[in-house]
């Protein structure tokens, strides 16, 4: 009997968009075979169910099912595809273990902690397995002292929401004229800013799974900004200014060893589902550093994760496959 997955896509964060695209390409590459797959919204308009037609009905929030023809649908499964609140910040999780609906990401405690940078950060350097850049958080209305900042950090520096992710609001600040501008940015995203040192080197992202009962950690990929940027900012993320080597060209001892970290922090940090960790490595010190974790990663047609799996043999479909498996 097929499984009725809930495609839970949107969100209330500037990643929306975003978050469509990917659930679009989940919804063209699940199994229809194995599946019966509804595409549901969650937007500042409501929580909808969007049909072939592009119709809306509301979800009944008391057990999160929909109506179809007038029968009513339950579902067996959430797979989550919003990227920011509150796919990816553990709000959903919270209600989905609440009515008793497995879900396709990290539980509610890993979300929300991995989620808010200023409280993940300090988390993963307690483990000792890969070093953080040191960072200090600004909170709104509180004072800022740009020279004590610059003086603990150096120039350039960081600033960035806690929370959020696609590097929305995010400014590599190169002069003390550019720090506060920067920070007032950020805070018009959340109520919380990290300022984090700057850290040169290459940027590397790395893949992780459990899924029947195997630890999977995919080739990695390194992410090479071109076109004027500095580093993977939005544009470059989303607009092709940058190029993404997927297996990454780099010695098998460092490539190793991104790996062997990922595998660690996924267990460290209690992952369940398809997580993306991201490194900065400095090839002069031949030190890697941790950046972030994506306890939803991108799901385009040419989104990171997805074509570090081609790497090894496993289609999107079959991926998609493995991330329901998991729960």
């Amino acid at each position: 009997m097929k499984k009725n997955i809930a495609l839970v896509m949107g969100g209330y964060s500037d990643e929306c968009v975003i978050s469509l695209n990917s659930g679009k390409q989940v919804y063209n590459s699940l199994d229809r075979e194995k599946y019966n797959v509804y595409k549901i919204v969650i937007d500042n308009s409501g929580w909808y169910h969007l049909d072939e037609q592009d119709n809306h009905q509301p979800v009944d929030k008391n057990d999160f099912s929909i109506t179809v023809n007038g029968q009513k649908v339950k579902f067996d499964l959430a797979f989550i595809i919003i990227h920011g609140t509150p796919g990816e910040n553990g709000m959903l999780q919270g209600y989905f273990d609440m009515i008793g609906l497995p879900y396709t990401t990290c539980g509610f405690y890993t979300s929300a902690l991995t989620f808010n940078k200023s409280n993940c950060n300090p988390v993963v350097r307690s483990f000792g397995v890969v070093s953080v850049a040191q960072s200090q958080t600004i909170f709104a209305g509180q004072k800022i002292d740009a020279d004590a900042l610059i003086e603990q950090l150096g120039l350039p520096l960081f600033v960035k929401p806690a929370s959020g992710g696609s590097s929305v609001a995010t400014t590599k600040v190169k002069t003390r004229e550019q720090l506060l501008p920067a920070i007032q940015w950020a805070l018009e995203k959340d109520s919380a800013v990290l300022v984090e040192q700057f850290i040169s080197g290459r940027e590397f992202d790395c893949g992780v799974i459990r899924s029947r009962g195997k630890l999977h950690v995919f080739p990695i990929t390194e992410l090479i900004p071109k076109g004027g940027h500095e580093f993977f900012d939005y544009e470059a993320k989303y607009n092709g200014f940058a190029d993404e080597v997927t297996p990454a060209e780099v010695e098998e001892s460092v490539s190793t060893h991104i790996q062997q970290v990922s595998a660690k922090l996924y267990d460290l940090l209690d992952c369940r589902g398809m997580v993306r960790f991201d490194f900065i490595y400095n090839t002069d010190r031949k030190e890697l550093f941790f950046l972030e974790v994506n306890t939803i990663p991108g799901q385009s047609a040419e989104s990171i994760v997805p074509k570090q799996a081609r790497c090894v043999g496993i289609s999107t479909t079959e991926l998609y496959d493995m991330i329901i498996e998991s729960c």
